[in-house]
């Protein structure tokens, strides 16, 4: 090695250190105005209206009378109840429905390439129109099936919202999927089923981690189709509790923060356990050995 050569290493070496600098302090930049305001909502849920609208940067004053009047005026149980039960049907039917056509699109030879291109085309479509400009097709949809107002009212759109952005990912993680691991399972005997079930399904778990917990935290945010599509008050979601507070003439704005502060944890502390799933399912496949 020459001497030049010697002296380019260091230099090498501070300019990468000077980049990883760089992006660390971007990334905590980011996190900071990400998480600004959830800690500002956090903060205004202990304030009464008159802080709020006077000096919403206050930071004197804290009270729990805004969680009080939440726990008080909202059922926040019953609307997690119907949450749950929407979350789990709707994710569990959608997960089954975009992994058998991802696997399908993945692995089956079609006598018509281009009729499985057209297909993956049509379910990825989805992700290119705005979901809530389906909701006068929806609604009518429902009261036509005669499910309107239901459980079921709810869970058809959400199933199909989600369908789109399920076989986004499962088809990029089954296209870079090894199909020797196939291959051999299906020299020892394996049927189709237990191929699905036995090889493909456990090694697929980071990204149905990632899929599960996408959808379900859709389905707690989701506004627009349960406050239309639900006319029952024991049936509304938790994503209603916000807007409890809201009325013609007056807006509760300190019992709307505390109101969203209790929405937003339950989702944090999710996304807070199971992010290394989230981050591996995202990434896998992308970095090829």
């Amino acid at each position: 090695m020459t001497a030049a050569e010697v002296r380019r290493v260091p230099r090498a070496r501070r300019k990468r250190t000077r980049g990883v600098l760089i992006a660390g302090i971007a990334a905590y930049l980011i996190t900071f105005v990400v998480l600004l305001p959830l800690f500002w909502i956090a903060v205004l849920s202990f304030q009464s209206n008159n802080s709020i609208l006077s000096d919403p940067l206050s930071l004197h004053g804290f009270s729990w009378a805004n969680y009080i009047n939440v726990f008080t005026r909202v059922p926040l149980l019953t609307m997690y109840g119907n949450t749950i039960l929407l979350a789990v049907t709707s994710v569990t039917i959608g997960t089954i429905i975009s992994f058998m056509s991802s696997f399908a699109l993945a692995r089956m030879v079609f006598r018509w390439p281009k009729f499985q291109s057209g297909i993956r085309l049509y379910l990825l479509a989805g992700l290119a129109i705005p979901i809530y400009i389906l909701l006068f097709p929806v609604y009518r949809v429902d009261i036509a099936l005669g499910v309107f107002g239901t459980y079921a009212s709810l869970i058809l759109p959400y199933v199909a919202v989600t369908i789109p952005f399920n076989t986004l990912l499962l088809t990029g993680f089954l296209r870079d999927f090894p199909s020797e691991l196939e291959e051999a399972a299906i020299v020892d005997g394996a049927g189709l089923w237990r191929l699905c079930w036995s090889v493909v399904l456990p090694l697929m778990r980071p990204v149905l981690a990632t899929v599960l917990i996408f959808n379900v935290i859709y389905v707690f945010n989701e506004y627009p189709f349960v406050s239309i599509l639900i006319n029952n008050p024991s049936m509304t979601t938790v994503s209603l509790a916000v807007s409890q507070f809201q009325g013609q003439y007056s807006t509760d704005y300190g019992a709307m923060m505390a109101a969203s502060t209790i929405i937003l944890i339950p989702q944090l502390v999710i996304y807070a356990l199971f992010q290394k799933q989230v981050v591996a399912g995202m990434t896998v496949g992308a970095v090829k050995g």
